[in-house]
């Protein structure tokens, strides 16, 4: 048996300026697309042959330039005909968080575009990120979809092969099976469902409950996306069977989960502690241990903020007579990356870091000492071994202040990702990142962190969000 197997991954922040396009994918075919995906193990194991298509991930960005989106699908498309005589079914990772220029939802349209051709009954299987909307028609296209359950996503990989296993069940037993699907009239953002608290720690061992019995397959719950207005916002549960002859008793689940879900809403919140940003700051400078993580939850660019922001940066810099040290990244600003990347490691130059977008990004003059440059490479579900942008590390000159200025809003997440730009984080009283809830290693290490309810493009108040075309009413934004 043979699975064309493909991924296109884009969470599409519709609050900043700049377009996702073709340039910011790492974009990978044949047997690198395979590797790069990290499930053929278990289709091995299996004794099912897998036909690459394409593997597209620009990770958090804009909304999707329409030409590029378009070349994405046209060639998992062409590959899907291509194969088509041969293939037994389809295996997909599908982020779910995509928005295209004059299209909608590039992940469902992809779906779409993929039933039609195949007809109603060859199997296809989705991977998604739970920060990824959903939607009837999408959902019952599906043999299996499922989500990731932790966020940070830790599981990521295991999710992968555990979809890509179901897959080839499917296909061995060849029984009729589709996803099963419910909205919730609920919105969250990403920074109110980490998976090690409540309520979703319980969520997710209630999920793992339903899956005990030998009539469900697959049960998830997804959050949603909320950092682009569209009308397929929001939380939803799914439930797959079996067999399509236990239809009604997943359908009782399904019910079952929803409820279970719902009852919860007041029980989401921001894990760990959260501050406006000056007594975040404040805070940060009267603790004794170190390091002290703040992430910009405003400029969160794991949620496709820019990483433009430096107000900060300019907080900071009236705090320059601390001997406290601390260190930004990073800050993505393309121009001074690359005055700075010409000059050798070592030299002083006087320059300005920030782009002057708005006033939150407005420019900082500073003389920096240039102290390191590096690759930045990717984390967790991304390819390690991909670079998704570049760095200069410098000091500014005079203070205790080190900036990693990049050529892109890429995240520092792990510790490997700090080795490679010659950054070790034990060395920093503070550091500040573009994050919204703090990454599995920061947190490990970090003696404290706070989250800092800064402005941007990833606000935390998600009932004072402006949304149009949701589906009404949605708590919180309706008092349901």
């Amino acid at each position: 048996m043979k699975v064309l197997v493909g991924e296109f991954v884009t969470e599409s922040n519709a609050n900043i300026p700049n377009l996702c396009e073709i340039k910011d994918y790492d974009i990978s075919f044949g047997d690198e697309c395979i590797k790069k995906m990290r499930i053929k193990e278990t289709f091995n194991h299996n004794e099912i042959e897998l036909i690459p298509s394409i593997y597209a991930n620009a990770g958090a960005s804009g909304v999707v330039d329409k030409k590029s989106f378009n070349y994405i699908e046209s060639y998992l498309i062409k590959e899907i005909k291509k194969h088509i005589h041969e293939i037994d079914g389809i295996f997909l990772m599908l982020h779910g968080a995509s928005e295209v220029e004059e299209i909608g939802s590039g992940d469902h349209h992809i779906l779409k575009e993929v039933r039609k051709l195949v007809g109603p009954y060859m199997p296809i299987a989705v991977v998604c990120d739970p920060h990824g909307n959903l939607e009837e028609t999408y959902v019952r296209s599906t043999q299996v979809i499922r989500s990731y359950r932790e966020s940070p996503h830790i599981d990521a990989d295991e999710t992968m092969n555990i979809v890509a296993q179901m897959l080839c069940d499917i296909l061995k037993n060849r029984r009729p099976v589709h996803s099963l699907y419910r909205k919730l009239p609920l919105i969250l953002g990403g920074e109110q469902s980490v998976s090690a608290d409540e309520p979703v720690y319980s969520i997710n061992q209630y999920l793992n409950e339903i899956e005990k019995d030998e009539r469900i397959m697959s049960a998830s719950w997804h959050v949603g996306y909320l950092r682009h207005d569209c009308d397929v916002a929001g939380c939803g549960v799914v439930v797959v069977p079996t067999d399509d002859k236990y239809v009604e008793y997943a359908t009782k689940k399904l019910d079952e989960l929803y409820d279970y879900v719902w009852n919860k809403r007041h029980e989401f919140h921001y894990t760990g502690t959260t501050m406006k940003p000056l007594e975040a700051l404040n805070y940060a400078y009267e603790f004794n241990e170190k390091p002290f993580f703040i992430t910009d939850s405003g400029d969160n660019v794991t949620s496709g903020a820019t990483g433009w922001n430096t107000y900060l940066l300019s907080e900071v810099l009236k705090h320059k007579g601390s001997d406290k040290s601390v260190l930004f990244a990073s800050i993505n600003d393309d121009k001074t990356y690359g005055e700075l990347e010409l000059k050798p490691v070592g030299s002083e130059v006087t320059t300005a870091i920030g782009v002057g977008y708005d006033e939150l990004s407005k420019a900082i003059e500073v003389t920096v000492r240039i102290k390191s440059k590096g690759d930045l490479y990717g984390f967790m579900m991304h390819d390690p071994q991909s670079i998704f942008g570049q760095c200069v590390v410098v000091n500014i000159v005079g203070t205790t202040i080190d900036v990693v200025i990049a050529n892109s809003n890429w995240a520092l997440c792990e510790i490997n990702q700090f080795d490679k730009i010659g950054i070790d984080l034990n060395d920093y009283d503070i550091v500040v990142v573009k994050q919204g809830y703090i990454f599995p290693e920061l947190k490990a290490i970090a003696k404290e962190s706070v989250m800092a309810l800064t402005d941007g493009a990833t606000p935390q108040d998600t009932a004072s969000i402006k949304f149009k075309r949701i589906k009404r009413p949605m708590y919180p934004i309706d008092k349901i």
